[in-house]
């Protein structure tokens, strides 16, 4: 059954309490998982009324008592972790995103797609001075998720890393691959996003529409990491059978029904946080490019049908 549109409404500003900041929305990305999320149809099923909106960057207006981390005109991103318990295992060896009692910003708590959001002051991350923050709301999200899959991937100088789905996340992973060193193929079915990868310095584009994308890349002798960003299972079984033999498959997407079928093994990747200043001071020193479409916040409806018929060929961006 088709989910009801969202409504757009004037409710009143949040006052921030304790450890908390009031932070007034430049912009803030459109996720696959905020569609999810508003529609109640993905893993992560948060109780309406709510503010969808995990990708938020803006300016601290308010700062709760007992805020230290932060001040009044601090530029800050608000990431999907929007509060963990600090006291189990994984918090206290600084592994906060597996905590079992963890708060996600636009899911369980309200998030960015709004002119102002509330946040723990200790999971918001301050933004370098100098990047435009349409730029940096992608990398909230998008960003830190394919460093980390290319990080985690082992990619190093001369490996062929397969790049499966160019777009939102596609066309940072590609980048992120060639700054570790990676000779990349981008493997898309739209001529506009293989396009994209081919300015953004892809060594091989493979239109999967058109050519068996596993023939065309044993043909060139194979992939060392393969990075899926599609949420087909179709699509991560032609990522496995790429590889060749001690290559490593990295997945990001969420496959459709969440299931999946491999002949070996299922591999499930953990653990972003850490890499969020390495993502910012990668883009401040001009390595990496966001490619973004402005809409305005009023459009969300709109703008999450079109990123569900993938007709955006980059990152989509709401604008307050």
């Amino acid at each position: 059954m088709r989910a009801e549109p969202l409504e757009i409404k004037e409710v009143p500003t949040p006052t921030p309490g304790a450890g908390q900041l009031l932070v007034r929305i430049e912009a803030s990305g459109l996720c696959h998982t905020d569609i999810h999320a508003a529609r109640g149809d993905g893993p992560a099923r948060p109780t309406p009324p709510f503010l969808p909106g995990h990708e938020g960057v803006g300016i601290v207006e308010l700062v709760g008592p007992g805020v230290t981390e932060h001040t009044t005109g601090d530029r800050v991103a608000i990431p999907w972790l929007g509060h963990a318990c600090g006291t189990c295992d994984y918090c206290v060896t600084g592994w906060e995103t597996p905590c079992e009692a963890q708060q996600n910003t636009g899911c369980s708590v309200d998030g960015g797609h709004a002119a102002f959001a509330l946040a723990d002051a200790r999971y918001v991350v301050r933004v370098p001075e100098g990047i435009d923050p349409a730029e940096v709301a992608p990398l909230t999200c998008a960003g830190v998720t394919t460093y980390r899959a290319v990080k985690v991937g082992g990619v190093s100088p001369g490996d062929r890393v397969a790049i499966f789905g160019i777009g939102g996340l596609g066309h940072l992973a590609q980048q992120y691959a060639q700054i570790f060193g990676g000779e990349t193929i981008a493997i898309d079915v739209t001529e506009e996003k293989l396009a994209l990868a081919k300015r953004l310095g892809a060594a091989h584009v493979v239109n999967a529409a058109t050519t068996d994308p596993v023939a065309a890349i044993e043909a060139l002798g194979g992939a060392d990491v393969a990075v899926v960003l599609a949420a087909s299972p179709r699509i991560i079984e032609q990522a496995h059978a790429s590889l060749r033999r001690g290559g490593r498959l990295i997945l990001v997407s969420s496959p459709k029904g969440s299931t999946m079928a491999l002949p070996i093994f299922q591999t499930v990747l953990k653990g972003i946080r850490a890499d969020f200043a390495e993502v910012f001071r990668l883009h401040a020193a001009g390595r990496t490019r966001v490619m973004v479409e402005p809409r305005a916040l009023d459009d969300i409806n709109s703008a999450m049908e079109d990123v569900l018929a993938a007709g955006v060929p980059a990152h989509l961006l709401l604008l307050p």
